[in-house]
């Protein structure tokens, strides 16, 4: 590869790009393999080449998790009434999860169709924690777009602020609960704290681990993966709902104008 492709392949917006192409809704499977291998690309480029070493790959993933955060597309509720119109709140939270939950396992029939190539060609195994680490980062970005969106349904404000957000958006993933509408100045500077870096951590390297099935010879790892992420996302989505349901009714009431008299 040039120096002028390796830059690219080093920015951040690149990188960002590539993520936020695979959160779309409805993606053919012949582009969302596109789309994934580049990310492996992306991925080799940027350092992931100590393969054999897990906890270089989840250091790596926790790393892009926050880096490519920023750059996910969460829409805001009045676009989300466009896409989905005539639909109540619940019923668009439903479809949301849905399409997340059918996301995630595209990745992951994705992921096991490249792992299925690789198992034909013995040394190409070589890249398989590659295409792990990859495929998680590609599933988390799906749900941390989810989990912005369903704040915006339910009306939990998420903060200002491409990073403070991106930060607020990897906690809630992370922990499985929204973000807290009543203490607007906890948990959403720049950076993550050390604690959230480790939960984050604990977090991915339980997902980089249930992603092994993706390896199954054939195209049985494609299945197993993609039923595994489509379960997963799907439970993400109903833990945040109900979190979020208590946190809006926990919202202070606005006080109600007084009538006018005159």
């Amino acid at each position: 590869m040039s120096e002028r492709g390796d830059a690219r392949e080093h920015d951040p917006a690149e990188l960002g790009a590539t993520v936020a192409a695979l959160t779309a809704d409805d993606i053919e499977p012949g582009r969302r393999r596109q789309l994934l291998s580049r990310l492996v690309g992306q991925a080799r480029v940027r350092g992931l080449g100590d393969l054999f070493k897990p906890r270089a790959a989840v250091r790596w993933m926790v790393d892009t998790v926050t880096e490519v955060a920023p750059h996910v597309p969460v829409r805001d509720l009045a676009t989300l009434r466009r896409h989905f119109e005539g639909l109540d709140d619940e019923a668009l939270a439903d479809r949301l999860v849905r399409n997340a939950a059918r996301a995630t396992a595209g990745v992951g029939a994705a992921g096991g169709g490249v792992a299925a190539v690789e198992w034909t060609v013995t040394p190409t195994l070589l890249s398989a924690p590659v295409l792990l680490a990859a495929e998680t980062v590609a599933v988390v970005a799906i749900e941390l777009k989810l989990v912005g969106e369903l704040h915006e349904v339910y009306g939990v404000v998420l903060p200002e602020g491409r990073g403070q957000r991106a930060v607020a958006l990897v906690q809630a993933w992370a922990t499985q609960r929204g973000i807290s509408p009543m203490m607007p100045g906890a948990g959403v500077g720049a950076v993550l704290g050390t604690a959230a870096r480790r939960e984050l951590r604990d977090t991915l390297l339980r997902r980089f681990g249930r992603n092994l099935t993706t390896l199954g010879p054939f195209l049985t790892g494609a299945a197993v993966a993609s039923y595994l992420n489509r379960r997963a996302t799907r439970g993400l989505g109903d833990q945040v709902r109900d979190d979020l349901r208590r946190k809006r009714r926990e919202l202070p009431v606005p006080p109600r104008a007084l009538p006018d008299v005159s």
